[in-house]
């Protein structure tokens, strides 16, 4: 007589016996497997939104920025640009606009007089052009921009950060720092500037108001330039020539987009260390799961035996304990994906970032566990079928 086979239902089934008689060792071994998916779908959700929040800023901001900056000079001390630098540059065809600022030397920053010289908080002073703001793409947090009144008075606009270390949140008219030895009235603060952070811990003060209350020297310290897209490359080659014509070496160019780029590289080699890491937690909760499975087909021996006795073949008992496996691991699996979207979504939010989960980690990640769950199961299930129904009835 041939034996009955068993239903894909009935399979489910006999495999969720162990599951719901001992509901917490269950738990505690599916736990293991949601951990490590949990880790693998979270880190790659987090920098699947990282990089989507750094596009969505490249977009806003732009990739065509090109800063020049004065380098060293031959004998190792700091160049200088000369004065007719912006002007130079602008006239380079594909260049759509020029900013820049200058650094006033020997001026720091205080909230009142009453602060110590030395504590200056780290925060820099600089001239600005009146377009800085629309050049490097920064927003305003509070108040406004220099403009052609307040540029040429004793004004200042604050760097997000500097406005924090001064403790000036939103700008009102009695709000006054000490730079030098002159009191100037903070007008605005900006939002953080993600293509220009010196500006970010910096207070930035008209070019004629530097010149007129700071003695500024009026030579650019950075010129920011806007180039069309497709010329870039060529603008940037030609820009530390254009700058500085007598000693183009003594210039240095940069495109501040590569440094977020290359934070984002710097991120992705991070997040395949985490894999790893995830990678190992999930073999922990493998090992878990064969242990558990160990454990209940020597707690089920009697169990075996009289199925054995009733008719079933070494094969249904195999595939028993096998689907038992599996579907432990399958719960972990499930688990550990919803327990990794849902931290992907709430760190995104957080951050501001576009929530990220990519469909293939979520798939990819059940599909591991279903893998290790059946690697895992394996061996008991094997066993249990091995054993003889008069063995396993008298174990009892």
């Amino acid at each position: 007589m041939k034996p009955a086979r068993l239903s894909a239902g009935d399979v489910l089934k006999v495999g969720a016996v162990g599951l719901r008689t001992r509901p917490l060792r269950a738990f505690l071994s599916a736990l293991g497997i949601a951990i490590g998916i949990a880790a693998m779908v979270g880190v790659v959700g987090i920098s699947s939104s990282s990089r989507a929040g750094l596009d969505r800023t490249l977009d806003a901001l732009g990739t065509n920025l090109l800063t020049v900056s004065p380098g060293n000079t031959m004998m190792g001390k700091q160049a200088t640009l000369p004065l007719t630098a912006e002007r130079m540059v602008s006239r380079i065809g594909p260049v759509e606009s020029v900013s820049a600022i200058g650094e006033v030397a020997d001026a720091n920053v205080y909230r009142n007089d009453r602060i110590p010289k030395a504590e200056t908080n780290g925060i820099s002073v600089f001239a600005a052009r009146e377009d800085l703001r629309t050049a490097v793409g920064a927003g305003l947090r509070s108040g406004s921009w220099l403009n052609g009144a307040t540029g040429r008075y004793p004004a200042v606009v604050l760097g997000s950060d500097a406005a924090d270390r001064l403790g000036i949140g939103k700008v009102d008219p009695d709000t006054r720092v000490l730079i030098g030895k002159r009191w100037f009235t903070v007008v605005g603060v900006l939002e953080e500037s993600p293509l220009a952070p010196e500006l970010d811990v910096a207070a930035l003060v008209g070019w004629k108001g530097a010149t007129s209350y700071l003695g500024f020297d009026g030579h650019a310290t950075t010129i920011y330039t806007r180039s069309k897209e497709s010329a870039v490359p060529q603008v940037q080659s030609v820009l530390g020539a254009t700058a500085n014509p007598e000693q183009p070496d003594e210039v240095n160019v940069s495109r501040p987009s590569d440094a977020l780029t290359a934070q984002k590289a710097a991120g992705e080699a991070f997040t395949g260390l985490l894999l790893g890491l995830g990678g190992v937690a999930l073999l922990v909760g493998g090992v878990g799961v064969a242990n558990t499975m160990v454990i209940s087909v020597l707690e089920r021996r009697a169990e075996i035996g009289l199925r054995r006795s009733l008719g079933a073949t070494r094969g249904q008992i195999r595939t028993q304990f096998l689907a038992e496996s599996l579907l432990l691991s399958a719960l972990g699996g499930l688990g550990g994906a919803v327990l990794g979207s849902g931290v992907t979504t709430g760190f995104a939010v957080y951050q501001g970032w576009p929530t990220v989960v990519p469909l293939w980690a979520v798939a990819g990640g059940v599909g591991a566990t279903l893998v290790i769950g059946g690697i895992a199961g394996l061996y008991p299930a094997v066993r249990a079928s091995r054993l003889a129904p008069t063995e396993a009835l008298a174990a009892t």
